[in-house]
């Protein structure tokens, strides 16, 4: 709450009075870029959420593209059908060496890595949390069993997916540069309560996915090859 200066003004009116003009249009313009930013994501948001309508139809390339995939919504927290598997994202890369001879690394689950830097930390990152898991969520939702794209969003799915796995391996191991990387999942379903009826087969399932060849455009500004 602002207090009383004295002279009839409340704290916060007492510091822009001091401002000199052009800090005070600084403010102003600071203050107007953040409520337009913030109107501009609720709208976004609110026709990403809301049943389909002329608006959304009519921009929902542009809709998608903001939304998806860090701020997109889905209910599959909820009933009737929540999730019931753990679903761990793998991945290795074929490094170049000397002769053009090729290595290729062990798999590293990349799932684990995240999961340890939450594990006992009482405010994790949302970065660590969702954005490998919603990045293979967006993968296996645009491609077909056969690992076909389904259109534009597969393909920008296929982008995503690889750009976050070299940041995540590294554009370079051991000295060498990665040339290189294939993903895979492994999902585990889980095993129904000891007083549950319901049988599930638990053993783990892979889907593994083809290998993607490692180009400037996927790795990160400052990280040389």
């Amino acid at each position: 709450m602002d207090r009383d200066d004295g002279h009839g003004r409340a704290g916060g009116d007492a510091v822009l009075e001091g401002l000199s003009l052009p800090s005070r249009f600084v403010v102003a313009a600071g203050a107007a870029v953040v409520a337009v930013a913030a109107a501009v994501h609720l709208v976004m948001m609110f026709l990403h959420v809301a049943p389909p309508n002329t608006l959304s139809k009519q921009h929902a390339a542009e809709i998608d593209d903001y939304v998806l995939p860090e701020f997109e919504q889905n209910w599959k927290f909820f009933a009737p059908n929540p999730l019931q598997q753990n679903i761990a994202v793998q991945a290795r890369a074929e490094l170049r060496g000397p002769g053009g001879r090729t290595t290729v690394t062990p798999w590293t689950d990349l799932s684990a890595r995240d999961g340890a830097d939450i594990l006992h930390n009482p405010l994790p990152s949302h970065t660590r949390q969702n954005e490998l898991r919603r990045a293979w969520d967006y993968y296996a939702g645009t491609h077909d069993a056969r690992e076909q794209p389904n259109g534009l969003r597969g393909r920008l799915s296929e982008q995503y997916l690889r750009r976050l796995v070299v940041s995540r391996l590294g554009a370079s191991q051991q000295g060498r540069p990665v040339d290189r990387i294939q993903v895979r999942s492994v999902t585990v379903p889980i095993a129904p309560p000891p007083w549950s009826d319901e049988k599930a087969d638990t053993r783990p399932v892979h889907r593994v996915l083809r290998w993607w060849p490692v180009t400037s455009a996927d790795v990160a500004e400052g990280k040389n090859r």
